[in-house]
């Protein structure tokens, strides 16, 4: 039986104790990795400890962390957890006033930024950099000057409690201005716990890390859960390098968004399509076959055609994938649908900032794709007479920082989070989402409609990058279509058309053919009043640093509502 802790950084110390010898950490430095066991991490995290310490942090203390996601940003967080500092993690990608806001708002007394250029955009705040130039002083420089000692480091540690405050991550911001959401010790120590206990993540498991840490979801499940278990975590050398990255770590283990697994979807449907017939017939009865083997169903090829198809698709994975895990957004059925049948097993979960990222998850041995999953232990769930789900236990925060308001309309006298997502819970117990309650259109004539799965519907299309269904007031439901650009172009090369412009592109009469044939294949599998009448094609992707997207690529509607009001308008007439 573990012993019992009651702090993050009494959980990596206890992992210390437990897998000292064993590799925590595989760190990218140029074409090779650099390994550090648990012990040897230990040390490392004792060193940023020290920095902070010498740098005049102190025990409650905010500090902002601005930067990629690295080795170092990760020391940076256990160090100060170990003081009971309070991390405060922005995302590199939002601009300097967003980055301004966090900061005051949270009122941090210093940060550690990567590098000089992410240490730009706050003013007014001490910063250290975690990557210094040549010439350039960095936060470890500061750990020689420090007078802390193990056994005070080691008394700070036993001084942090379950309660006290771990962190301000502030939320994405799709309705409004951003809110810091606090998150203490016990959320995260608590979630840890009640995961190892009910889902077979162990100390042999490898993490390929790739995701944002300063989102919950990362900062949970790639961060503090593996180290939780002893299990070894890899960072991603970039983006661009994932596939070469997974060849070379052979993860069991990847969190993933699902525009990841949507893109990687794509280019191997596209490679196939680029290939001989008879290999395009051997992929698409393995696809069939394969499905039908996971529903149970009669599949006399599957074995064959998985030899032959499905293990050269996992071996692109590095061979070892147990499972993804999908989380920050809806995940289409089709596209979990299309891995397993390969053998990829995608564990949809589901999750808020406010819940520490984790509160449902579908299980290995019974994945239910239109599903995400049923609660994890330590999670209880109810749904509210409207269609609310409602969630109580220690992994929900505990409250809005200094927004007393909000959070007595967020958490209720009971004690249940009131999460803005309607759902339904299944017969065996699973969680069903069918939308926001913010984001329900209300039509003309009165009827509730959840665009959600409509979008989802609509997005089935492989020429389909984003979909926004609206209907407000309207008469009928009409979308924003955001055509994926590169599968577009590709089958309009196959008819001799070579246009690039995308704006150009969604004006031809031959791509508005295109996307009418996908929207009536959506409106076939919808209800009358569901199906959309009519639609414009958007030129351009939505993006982060436009503001169609949070930096978790989650839409805002608000903005994109705003931004295409003339196309909305049109298709009211």
């Amino acid at each position: 039986m573990s012993e019992k802790v009651e702090s993050l950084g009494a959980l990596f110390r206890r992992s210390v104790h437990q897998y000292g010898s064993k590799l925590a950490y595989r760190v990218p430095e140029g074409n090779k990795y650099k390994d550090y066991t648990y012990e040897q991490a230990w040390e490392v995290v004792f060193e940023y400890a020290k920095a902070l310490h010498a740098a005049g942090l102190k025990r409650s203390d905010r500090l902002v962390i601005l930067g990629e996601s690295c080795f170092e940003w990760a020391m940076t967080d256990w160090a100060a957890q170990t003081l009971g500092i309070v991390t405060v993690p922005i995302y590199p990608t939002l601009p300097p006033d967003q980055s301004q806001f966090i900061a005051d708002d949270a009122g941090a007394k210093a940060a550690v930024c990567l590098d000089t250029r992410l240490a730009s955009k706050l003013s007014g705040l001490t910063t250290y950099l975690l990557r210094p130039e040549k010439g350039e002083s960095g936060l470890l420089d500061f750990a020689k000057d420090s007078t802390l000692t193990k056994e005070e480091w080691n008394q700070s540690i036993d001084e942090t409690g379950w309660l006290d405050l771990a962190t301000l991550i502030y939320t994405s911001g799709t309705t409004g201005r951003p809110k810091g959401v606090m998150l203490d010790h016990r959320n995260f120590v608590s979630l840890v716990e009640n995961i190892r206990e009910t889902i077979p993540i162990t100390k042999d498991d490898t993490f390929l890390s790739f995701l944002p840490l300063s989102h919950v979801y990362e900062r949970f499940a790639g961060h503090a859960l593996p180290v939780g278990v002893g299990a070894t975590v890899a960072y991603a050398t970039s983006l661009a390098s994932l596939a070469k990255d997974m060849m070379r770590i052979k993860p069991t283990i990847m969190l993933c968004v699902p525009r990841f697994l949507e893109n990687v979807r794509a280019r191997i449907v596209d490679a196939v399509k680029k290939d001989k017939p008879i290999k395009q017939k051997l992929f698409n009865m393995a696809l069939k076959q394969g499905l039908a083997k996971q529903r149970g169903e009669f599949a006399p090829l599957a074995g064959l055609l998985d030899k032959l198809v499905g293990a050269k698709i996992r071996e692109k994975t590095g061979g070892n994938i147990r499972f993804f895990v999908s989380g920050g957004a809806a995940l289409s059925p089709h596209v979990s649908e299309f891995y397993i049948a390969f053998g990829l097993n995608v564990l949809q979960g589901y999750g808020l900032t406010e819940t520490t990222a984790a509160t449902a998850l579908n299980m290995p041995e019974d994945i239910n794709p239109a599903t995400v999953g049923p609660p994890i232990r330590g999670c209880e769930i109810k749904i509210a007479p409207d269609g609310e789900i409602l969630q109580r236990g220690d992994s929900v925060m505990s409250g809005y920082y200094n927004l007393p308001d909000d959070t007595k309309a967020a958490i209720d006298a009971e004690g249940w989070f009131h999460t803005g997502d309607i759902g339904e819970l299944d017969p065996a117990g699973r969680i069903k989402i069918t939308d926001r309650k913010k984001d329900i259109l209300v039509l003309g004539n009165g009827k509730n409609v959840a665009p959600l799965p409509i979008e989802n519907k609509i997005k089935e299309s492989d020429f389909v990058e984003e979909a926004v269904v609206l209907g407000d007031g309207m008469e009928y439901c009409c979308a924003l279509i955001i055509p994926n650009f590169e599968r577009l172009t590709h089958e309009l090369e196959a008819k001799g058309i070579t246009e690039k412009d995308t704006h150009r592109l969604v004006e031809m009469d031959e791509v508005k053919a295109i996307f009418k044939e996908e929207i009536a294949k959506a409106n076939k599998q919808l209800a009358d009043f569901e199906k959309v009448k009519k639609h414009v094609l958007v030129g351009k992707s939505f993006t982060v640093d436009d503001g169609e997207l949070t930096p978790s690529l989650k839409v805002r509607r608000r903005v994109v509502k705003d931004k295409y009001a003339t196309e909305i308008e049109s298709m009211q007439r």
